[in-house]
């Protein structure tokens, strides 16, 4: 049986109180910019970086993209996945007639092996780093971003080969 919208928020009021999730949340939050603001020190003259999205507690990300990308509307994001707590990049679009475009070039290829169906908000979801280890903070920035900017280019190749 469904619970009550006011039931959810009790719920939620409780879980605030005891404040594991906020401290949580709040240094997530603060760790996706310190993972955006080392990425754009490392490869500035390579990539334009947007704002960081928050998502809604689900996932919290910000897009990169070269010329080559955004001439083709399109967009890499570094994303948060907050319910498997795993670092994911993600090949989005600009609007759903480009992300399908794309879906159909990329669907048979070892990044969506296992994706039977278009991702709802991207055309690839591939997983960076799927048990991050927050306790050793500078080499996980490290394994993050540079596996980032290497799948990106491996893609990236791919779509210029294929097109």
């Amino acid at each position: 049986m469904k619970k009550s919208m006011n039931e959810y928020i009790s719920v939620y009021k409780e879980q605030l109180a005891i404040g594991d999730i906020r401290i949580a949340y709040e240094f997530l939050i603060k760790y996706v910019m310190t993972i955006k603001s080392s990425f754009e020190k490392k490869y500035h003259e390579k990539y334009s970086c947007g704002n960081i999205g928050r998502g809604y507690m689900d996932i919290t990300y910000f897009p990169f993209f070269d010329s080559y990308l955004r001439e083709n509307k399109l967009r890499y994001g570094i994303v948060l996945n907050h319910e498997k707590m795993q670092f994911e990049l993600w090949l989005m679009g600009q609007n759903a007639k480009i992300q399908n475009n794309y879906w159909n070039l990329l669907k048979g290829t070892k990044w969506n092996e296992n994706q039977p169906t278009m991702p709802k908000y991207s055309v690839l979801e591939a997983v960076m780093v799927e048990n991050p280890n927050f306790n050793d903070i500078d080499s996980l920035t490290s394994e993050i971003i540079n596996y980032a900017n290497s799948l990106a280019l491996e893609i990236t190749q791919y779509i210029k080969n294929n097109l």
